[in-house]
């Protein structure tokens, strides 16, 4: 499978849409991106490095997958973070979701950060992100001079929680 690209298709209840996939040269031997249930609704993503990488308390790596996709037009990739390295190490993605374009034919990569106290190792082929594909829309901007008015209005920031108060402070002192 080295060669050039191939297709995977996940065929569950929910749909499917084939995205070619290449393994690049050092990604060999590494599983493809897979779901782990039928109903899941992310590739977990392997790490592709040569040796073992650690993450020191508070740093950051670019790590490599070892693949690359070809997505359909009308969709895009998102790379988001495993909810068990973040409870367990604290590890978690520094941009996330990252967003892959259907027109980007680089390797994947998962900017990884290491919120916890103690460093991290991580080892080739560990399960490091999850990859969902799903269609998107391009917003066609209209000028307005108004906005449509809503119960909500203008409130953000925990505005439609119950007791909701602000605990930030503006630059003008006001919240």
């Amino acid at each position: 499978m080295t060669d050039g690209p191939s297709s995977v298709t996940h065929r569950g209840p929910v749909g499917s849409v084939e995205v070619a996939i290449q393994r690049l040269p050092h990604g060999e031997g590494l599983a493809l991106p897979a779901y782990a249930t039928e109903l899941s609704a992310g590739l977990d993503l392997p790490a592709a490095v040569e040796a073992p990488l650690t993450l020191e308390p508070g740093a950051w790596a670019a790590v490599p997958t070892g693949f690359a996709i070809a997505l359909p037009p009308g969709t895009e990739a998102q790379v988001r973070p495993r909810s068990g390295l973040a409870l367990r190490h604290a590890i978690t993605l520094l941009n996330s979701p990252g967003t892959i374009d259907a027109d980007y034919r680089g390797e994947i990569k998962v900017i990884l950060i290491n919120h916890g106290r103690d460093p991290f190792v991580l080892r080739r082929g560990e399960r490091i992100a999850q990859l969902v594909v799903a269609p998107y829309l391009q917003a066609a901007w209209r000028p307005a001079d108004r906005l449509e008015e809503t119960a909500r209005g203008t409130g953000g920031f925990g505005s439609t929680g119950v007791g909701a108060t602000s605990t930030g402070h503006s630059p003008d002192g006001s919240g």
